[in-house]
């Protein structure tokens, strides 16, 4: 539904969606790194049809963890971080987005959106990517499962997808 609405929205702005490309991930992945970790499996490539595209970004990501995990997000285009807060200081984290598991039982989905100008040539071919932390105790952080991973009907086993749209300048 994301995608959809973002291809509305660029339609309705009077610009052209003029590809789109995405990856979906089924399976699991756990970190507890205090340092930023590519999530594997939630990067894309995208290569320019045209001069001065802008590329639309669209996460949708089914999170769950240890209790009292705080997750940060980050987006990346190549290995430069393209969005992030700055209002941040000491020691606040700058992230693109993130979020609080609440319950090791429980798993939650949160979506991103981000529309980028980046600088190429046409037929450079642009990678983008998700990293993500454990901004506090190093936390587990889980996608698309629970930390608890119960064999259990209330362990709910998601799905995760990035999805890239050039849109005309």
């Amino acid at each position: 539904m994301l995608a959809a609405n973002a291809v509305t929205a660029a339609k309705s702005s009077g610009r052209k969606v003029l590809q789109v490309v995405s990856s979906h991930k089924v399976d699991a992945f756990a970190t507890t790194s205090s340092s930023l970790v590519d999530i594997t499996g939630m990067s894309r490539t995208i290569t320019p049809t045209a001069a001065s595209s802008k590329i639309n970004i669209n996460i949708s990501l089914h999170v769950g963890g240890a209790t009292g995990a705080y997750v940060a997000f980050y987006v990346l285009r190549g290995s430069t971080i393209i969005t992030q807060g700055t209002n941040g200081s000491g020691n606040m984290t700058n992230c693109a987005f993130g979020t609080l598991i609440t319950d090791q039982d429980r798993t939650q989905s949160i979506a991103y959106n981000f529309l980028d100008s980046p600088s190429y040539s046409v037929g450079d071919t642009l990678t983008y990517k998700i990293q993500v932390n454990s901004a506090y105790q190093s936390r587990e952080f889980c996608l698309n499962r629970t930390a608890a991973g119960a064999n259990a009907t209330y362990s709910i086993n998601g799905t995760s997808t990035i999805t890239l749209m050039e849109v005309a300048a």
